[in-house]
């Protein structure tokens, strides 16, 4: 029962709400505008619609198209020189999780000096602290995943060591967001699954680590809640808007999770196996490894296992008890298959088992502070263990 709550992003939540920045007061005069380097966000007309309430109010942009579904040290970098050589005051994420993510790493590099990884506490990060600041974020979500929207975390990969880091402070809040579920009716399937269990892990990883508390717990069992009811519905026809708009309520919830308690060790896992086969989607290997991993924790914190189980809707009570912390595991996988995300295999992305010791002690060595905050302090055997028993 000691805790700090500190959440100062304004959002604007709900369908048709991008047109109600119109009416915002923006925290400057010329934005640098970071987005994919895909097609969507033009193809999309979602770039243009920012542009146009920018140019309404009398607020250049700068365009800065080069991030990757796992974002890169690189970009960064590249992306702050061109935010301090336009004069940006402001940066805006449009997109999902990576664009944000970059916005945010983006905004501090552009009042700091150095590279990046000076910042960057674990793996060769020095751990320095970040004196200058960053320039104010705005956050326009066009995916329901990651949360970022409603939490400082930016993780971004450097290149040439693999190593993929979580990176935050008071100064990466967004200062606005935008959550229009409209501008995720374009999502195809199989990401619409990705993203909304990215966002389920983050509450269900709040939820169980030993530093909870009962703001997390609120936000955590109702995101829980909201993406076991709707998010095959969503996955199932894209342009069911209730059902984008739960999910979307959901990992919002899991932003304000990943604010006031953080992810486990789970995240920690993934980032190595992402970091090395970048072309494999966070979302998906984090559905690869919760089996496995989930059923070592069941028994750790059972309590905490049951309660998640009655958010997903499972009546508990007609279990024998020592079934009933494992009944979470069963529900979440009937909702992988729901989502028909069951059948996915690290093999499939080049990963090889005999890989999987390396992976879990770069799991550890790189976002080790993520394993000090789970409820049973894992051993590299025991990390080594739920990744190979989570290997197909």
């Amino acid at each position: 029962m000691k805790f700090n709550y500190n959440m100062p992003t304004k959002i604007l939540f709900g369908p048709g709400k991008l047109n109600s920045l119109k009416k915002e007061k923006l925290p400057g005069k010329k934005a640098l505008i970071v987005i994919s380097a895909g097609n969507s966000m033009k193809s999309n007309g979602y770039l243009d619609r920012v542009i146009e309430i920018l140019n309404s109010k009398g607020i250049k942009a700068v365009i800065f198209d080069q991030i990757l579904p796992n974002p890169v040290k690189a970009h960064v970098m590249e992306g702050a020189k061109i935010a301090v050589r336009e004069e940006c005051d402001f940066v805006i994420g449009l997109g999902g999780g990576s664009s944000i993510d970059s916005a945010k790493s983006i905004a501090v590099m552009a009042k700091n000096p150095g590279d990046y990884w000076d910042y960057i506490s674990g793996g060769t990060g020095k751990g320095k602290p970040v004196e200058n600041g960053a320039l104010p974020v705005v956050a326009i979500t066009t995916t329901a995943g990651t949360g970022t929207e409603a939490d400082p975390w930016t993780v971004i990969t450097k290149e040439d060591t693999k190593e993929k880091i979580g990176f935050g402070n008071a100064d990466t809040f967004p200062v606005l967001s935008v959550v229009d579920p409209e501008l995720m009716l374009t999502v195809p399937k199989k990401l619409t699954a990705y993203q909304g269990f990215d966002a389920f892990f983050h509450a269900t990883e709040g939820y169980i680590a030993k530093i909870a508390n009962p703001f997390s717990d609120l936000y955590a069992l109702k995101s829980i809640e909201l993406i076991a009811r709707y998010l095959p519905r969503a996955v199932k026809d894209g342009n069911d808007l209730e059902a984008r708009t739960q999910v979307a309520l959901a990992n919002t919830l899991s932003g304000f999770v990943e604010s006031t308690s953080s992810c486990t060790s789970e995240h920690s896992m993934e980032h190595a196996l992402s970091a090395y086969y970048p072309d494999l989607p966070h979302g998906a290997g984090l559905i690869m490894l919760s089996e496995a991993y989930y059923t070592f924790f069941a028994s750790k914190v059972p309590e905490r296992f049951i309660s998640m189980a009655e958010a997903m809707g499972v009546n508990v009570d007609l279990l024998p008890e020592n079934e009933r912390p494992m009944a979470f595991v069963q529900a979440l996988v009937k909702l992988q298959q729901d989502c028909e995300v069951d059948g996915l295999k690290m093999s499939d992305y080049g990963i090889k088992r005999e890989e999987i010791t390396l992976l879990a002690d770069h799991a550890r060595e790189t976002m080790g502070g993520l394993f000090t905050v789970d409820p049973y302090s894992l051993s590299l055997e025991e990390t080594t263990e739920i990744m190979k028993n989570a290997y197909k």
